[in-house]
């Protein structure tokens, strides 16, 4: 089996500071968000009517796409970079995050890259919509 070249983390800034990431990606203000909707709170981006909610947001397919090749970039730069660590956040940690960092790894594994993923924070509590309203705005 082929080490895993690429760790994609998803978090809720709601939770706890960003984990220590080569890359970090801050997606609460610039998507909208599935917690708002009460059919999809209780939900996770691993649910398909979640995942096709983020999937379907205009820019979300092209960020995917372009953290993918810069993650590629970063692996070919030098020989010594054998793992690029990606953290996806957003306030909850259940929603957007989650399902952009599975994109992020289908995307490299999809490309012969060697990826995993892993949810820090998708077994959390919910967070009160006021918390969604004010780390929407990616104060914390």
């Amino acid at each position: 089996m082929k080490p895993v070249r690429v760790v994609a983390i998803s978090f809720g800034y709601g939770h706890a500071p960003a984990p220590r990431a080569d890359i970090t990606l801050d997606v609460r203000r610039h998507f909208r968000n599935p917690h708002h909707d009460p059919a999809m709170r209780y939900l996770t981006g691993q649910d398909q009517a979640v995942r096709d909610h983020v999937l379907d947001t205009p820019g979300v397919l092209r960020l995917i796409e372009d953290t993918a090749d810069l993650v590629r970039n970063l692996l070919n730069a030098s020989a010594a970079t054998n793992q690029v660590l990606v953290a996806v956040g957003c306030v909850g940690g259940r929603h957007r995050s989650v399902a952009i960092a599975e994109g992020i790894a289908a995307a490299l594994v999809i490309g012969g890259i060697n990826a995993a993923v892993s949810h820090r924070d998708i077994d959390r509590e919910v967070l009160p919509a006021g918390t969604h309203q004010r780390l929407d705005k990616g104060s914390n």
